[in-house]
């Protein structure tokens, strides 16, 4: 399967990215690019390359009068308009559109007395972990090379997530661009439909330009990833099952079935990996995670230790992985059966050490446990749907030739999974546009879609998870 592409603008609609540029440039102050200009091919690039998108016109903003200024144009030269920060959560190319960048409003300030943020759209973690380690502050956060917004919008299952909910929980305030072009900001006491929407529906409802989100008084973490023989993975996940649903909220888990590489100290291949962080003593994460290190026997590599949050969420996943196509999917389990743990095992099952992922080939398969705080909402929480489900499985392919089919392998374990499975989703792990309903209960994605008819009628923000509005205009 190749990168999603189109054919190359027509006249008319070349014609109308000009227009559309001449009229960004005498507005706008970030940097503004069409096809053949200089930067055009490194701007239109989300860092997912499963896409490939070519859109009439990419527009870098600077700040929130840019954004503004990009709602207007898109409407008035009735251009498709994809808003982008890094392109993790990017599945729609923004091909014949106009692609607003939000890199450049990075901007974060602390408020360490109320224990709040504040981040521009175009903020990553990094940013945000930065600004709060002098505080002794920990964000709801995702891995630093993520972009705050798009992950927070999309609910935002983070590594404190157990102990204080998700990172849409923690929202206070989000300041937009409306598809109308007005500038507002919505609260729990301005605009509560539109602020209940947004804590979870995606980029439906508006062009985000800050966010504002509390903190939370996590100074120190006891916090790693092991890696051990894969062949003890069966009796580990059997044993992670009934395991992580008595372990306190301070204790954040996964277990990981995952492709090394090969290297000049070893071939490769397969292991079982074992990520935790406990915001708490180390004494007690340690009595804590013992029956499952126990399980998955004496670690290979890695292990865990006392560190500031800021160290600890970089320690999981290393260095920021560059750019590639990425296929996951996602399967919310009420239980974990024998059967699904077979699937799980299957899965892995496919080369021998020292072979490298080629093709449809998994690089992970992943079983998480969520509950705690996740699971009991606040009577206003957002519309992040089916808290109760306990557990989770990810798979996620990345070949190395985007040629072949990258989904191949997801979908055979998602065939697998079905049986166990609830048919429900989370949007931030959706890679499928088309599913984007599964990740919310039927009332909520009702109420989305009312809120969406009420501010954006006309679709502008629809190359996102869309959820449609119910009457479109002709």
């Amino acid at each position: 399967m190749n990168p999603i592409t189109t054919p190359a603008p027509s006249r008319s609609a070349a014609g109308t990215a000009h227009a559309a540029d001449r009229k960004l440039r005498d507005l706008f102050d970030g940097p503004v690019h069409l096809p053949g200009d200089d930067g055009y091919d490194t701007a239109r690039l989300a860092w997912n390359r499963a896409i490939d998108p070519r859109p009439a016109v990419v527009a870098e903003a600077e700040h929130a009068a840019d954004a503004r200024a990009a709602v207007a144009v898109a409407r008035e030269h009735g251009l498709p308009l994809t808003v982008q920060s890094t392109g993790h959560g990017t599945h729609l190319p923004a091909d014949g559109g106009l692609l607003l960048r939000t890199g450049r409003m990075a901007g974060v300030r602390v408020d360490p007395d109320r224990r709040t943020a504040r981040a521009g759209a175009g903020a990553l973690w990094s940013d945000v972990l930065a600004a709060c380690a002098p505080y002794g502050l920990a964000p709801v956060s995702g891995t630093p090379a993520i972009g705050v917004t798009g992950y927070t919008l999309g609910g935002g299952a983070g590594w404190l997530s157990r102990l204080y909910g998700y990172a849409a929980d923690s929202l206070l305030s989000v300041r937009l661009v409306t598809a109308g072009g007005e500038t507002v900001t919505t609260s729990a006491d301005e605009h509560p439909e539109l602020f209940w929407a947004l804590r979870g529906g995606g980029g439906n409802f508006g062009l985000v330009t800050e966010l504002e989100f509390r903190l939370y008084p996590v100074a120190e973490v006891y916090a790693g990833m092991s890696l051990h023989p894969v062949g003890r993975a069966g009796g580990t996940l059997a044993r992670y099952r009934e395991w992580a649903l008595t372990q306190p909220d301070e204790l954040n888990t996964s277990v990981i079935l995952l492709r090394t590489p090969r290297t000049a100290d070893g071939p490769g291949g397969w292991a079982l990996a074992v990520r935790a962080i406990h915001a708490g003593g180390a004494d007690s994460a340690r009595r804590h995670l013992e029956p499952l290190l126990e399980a998955a026997g004496p670690a290979v590599t890695g292990g865990f230790g006392a560190m500031t949050f800021a160290e600890a969420v970089p320690a999981f996943g290393g260095p920021p992985p560059a750019p590639m196509a990425v296929e996951q999917h996602l399967d919310l389990l009420r239980q974990v059966p024998d059967d699904a743990i077979e699937t799980i095992l299957a899965a892995v099952d496919d080369t021998g050490p020292g072979e490298e992922a080629a093709g449809s080939r998994l690089m992970a398969i992943e079983l998480r446990h969520w509950g705690g705080a996740m699971a009991r909402p606040a009577p206003d929480a957002g519309p992040v749907g089916h808290r109760d489900v306990p557990f989770s499985v990810i798979a996620t392919a990345a070949p190395a030739d985007a040629g072949r089919d990258r989904a191949a392998g997801v979908r055979e374990v998602a065939a697998a999974l079905r049986p166990h499975a609830t048919g429900g989703s989370f949007l931030n792990f959706l890679t499928d546009p088309a599913r984007t309903r599964d990740a919310y209960t039927g009332d909520d994605h009702a109420r989305l879609t009312r809120v969406k008819t009420a501010w954006d009628p006309d679709n502008l923000f629809g190359r996102v998870h869309n959820i449609p509005p119910s009457r479109p205009r002709p």
